[in-house]
């Protein structure tokens, strides 16, 4: 069947694509561009959501004919996105600020939009697959699985995690089939102005990525701190503890013989603590806020488990608790890190995830 379908048109090449695909398709198309009133001029690039990826979307819009609008996103941005950012980084933790813009943005304000405008669908660029299971549950809607794309190299399901049921019925990827390099000659043969345009992995809202220099610009106080090895030594002083992640070993300014990274932070003293990368390496951790696509699982059972996005899925418990949610790893891994999410998989499927609370030594 043809139907409305809105398409979040960020102005680069994958979401082009995916627009232009579903128009290819019969469908009437509705491309929708997210502005954040983002300020072009102290950028290198616009990383998305810029002035020119908004004319780079119009662009497209104009060439495959179909109608484009610009939505104002400014205040949802600001208030379920930056702040949390500002807020995390503030009590020594490291937040995806790519998962909550998915949840309450793309998928929450935006999604409404598209169903208030009687599209039945919104479809991104993302890289993801979405399933229809042929079983039928006691309400008769058919259930959906978020699953890996098939470039794995480029799969982006990990950000989508906190996606459930309402949601992913009115959801299309059409990418997720397909890749990066198939898109870019779909670009091409479909002549769209983006066809040659670089991908992007920046934060939309931090010019140049320096997000140090953001947080000053949003008022937070930094202070200076100790910089503590695991036997309670001090080596140094820190410049902030927003400044540093755990797993990091450049820019200590520390020297010790041998290579020091940042095991734990912890904001209560305003401490860095720092050692060999096997000291960086833990087994056990809570998360909070655990979503599920399907059911909440009840007991412990074994899956893979990916701690951010570079990082490959690795055998664990999943350990359900009281009021919240254990993760054993079968082995120790490096940099588990307070504010990144950790996203459950059963094998190219995604079974949900939570925020990483507390690591345990």
């Amino acid at each position: 069947m043809k139907e409305r379908i809105v398409v979040a048109m960020s102005g680069g090449v994958d979401s082009s694509v995916a627009a232009a695909l579903l128009k290819k398709q019969g469908h009437e198309v509705i491309g929708m561009t997210m502005c954040f009133n983002l300020p072009d001029s102290s950028r290198k690039r616009s990383s998305c959501c810029g002035i020119q990826d908004i004319e780079d979307a119009r662009r497209v819009a104009q060439k495959i004919g179909i109608r484009h609008y610009v939505l104002n996103m400014q205040k949802v941005l600001r208030e379920c996105v930056i702040e949390n950012f500002c807020q995390e980084y503030l009590q020594g933790r490291t937040p995806n600020p790519c998962i909550r813009c998915n949840q309450y943005i793309k998928f929450g304000a935006l999604l409404k939009k598209t169903l208030s405008l009687g599209a039945r669908y919104l479809a991104t660029g993302h890289y993801a697959r979405i399933e229809n299971s042929a079983i039928r549950q006691l309400s008769h809607s058919p259930t959906y699985f978020l699953k890996k794309a098939k470039d794995t190299k480029k799969d982006q399901s990990y950000f989508l995690y906190r996606l459930g049921q309402k949601q992913l019925r009115h959801i299309l990827f059409p990418l997720g089939s397909y890749t990066k390099d198939q898109v870019r000659r779909l670009a091409k043969e479909f002549q769209l102005p983006t066809a040659q345009k670089p991908g992007s992995q920046e934060i939309c809202f931090i010019p140049h990525m320096d997000y140090r220099e953001f947080l000053k610009t949003r008022g937070i106080k930094i202070q200076p701190g100790p910089i503590i090895d695991m036997q309670g030594n001090v080596l140094g002083e820190h410049r902030g503890i927003a400044f540093y992640t755990v797993g990091q070993r450049q820019g200590l300014g520390i020297a010790k013989g041998y290579p020091l990274y940042v095991t734990k932070i912890v904001a209560e003293d305003n401490s860095i603590l720092v050692g060999t990368k096997e000291e960086a390496k833990k087994r056990d951790f809570f998360i909070k806020d655990a979503h599920f696509i399907l059911k909440p699982i009840k007991k412990k059972v074994a899956l893979k488990v990916k701690i951010r996005y570079n990082h490959k899925e690795m055998p664990a418990e999943v350990i359900p608790l009281a009021n919240r949610i254990k993760i054993r790893f079968k082995k120790p891994e490096f940099a588990i890190t307070c504010g990144q999410s950790a996203v459950f998989y059963d094998r190219d499927t995604v079974v949900g995830g939570g925020i990483i609370e507390e690591v345990l030594n």
